[in-house]
């Protein structure tokens, strides 16, 4: 693995949140661009490793995968320019996929593994519910496995208040069926990134996760009209 320098991304972060603005990045650029090759590095390494596992990440390109760390601000009221943050989605087909992946996300005192499918598009999540009700019982085993549920412990995000429409309002699977999307994440602290070890041990808890997304991408590929 290369030199581990994600104490200075870190760092980099946290200056940046009280410095964010074009000239203060101007005139840090060169910094970014050499401690983002450093972090490229790393989620190309982690790719790598991944694939060892899960076949359909063979191939990708860590660039594919990183977000950019500029702002899209022409629609939002936050007009800050940049990103406190750097995030890498890993699946079949890059940061941009429909496919359930691995997330990696470095940001000072909010730094996650995670992983799943977010925020899909309507008809997909309801594909996604529809399969997960007909095969609740092999979904509901990955869920509570030991090693997954100690590493996730439950699915995040938002949810509906109702059940949703074509199911049983009575069903013992609200909890499930009425999420809005299907991922789940491990918190870590900053300092799990400073070991030079750090890949290994997310090899491990993303390894953890791959049943979770091969059952999700089984739908995936389905929607796409490729099964």
């Amino acid at each position: 693995m290369k030199t581990n320098r994600n104490k200075e991304i870190f760092q980099f972060l946290r200056e940046l949140t009280v410095n964010n603005n074009r000239e203060w990045f101007q005139a840090n650029k060169e910094w970014f661009d050499a401690l983002r090759s450093a972090y490229l590095q790393q989620v190309q390494e982690l790719i790598n490793r991944i694939a060892l596992f899960d076949p359909e990440l063979t191939g990708l390109e860590a660039k594919d995968c990183i977000f950019r760390i500029y702002r899209d601000i022409r629609f939002s009221p936050n007009k800050v320019p940049y990103k406190t943050y750097l995030g890498a989605y890993m699946a079949k087909g890059g940061r941009k996929s429909m496919y359930a992946g691995y997330y990696l996300h470095l940001e000072p005192g909010n730094c996650l593994l995670s992983g799943g499918i977010y925020m899909p598009p309507n008809d997909l999540l309801k594909r996604l519910r529809q399969d997960i009700y007909d095969q609740i019982d092999e979904f509901e085993e990955i869920l509570e496995a030991p090693s997954f549920k100690a590493t996730y412990p439950e699915l995040t995000g938002e949810t509906l208040t109702r059940m949703p429409v074509g199911f049983p309002a009575d069903s013992p699977y609200g909890h499930i069926l009425k999420h809005k999307d299907f991922s789940v994440y491990a918190a870590k602290p900053d300092t799990f990134f400073d070991a030079e070890d750090w890949i290994d041990q997310a090899v491990v808890d993303y390894k953890t996760l791959q049943p979770f997304n091969r059952f999700l991408n089984y739908t995936v590929e389905e929607y796409l009209g490729r099964v």
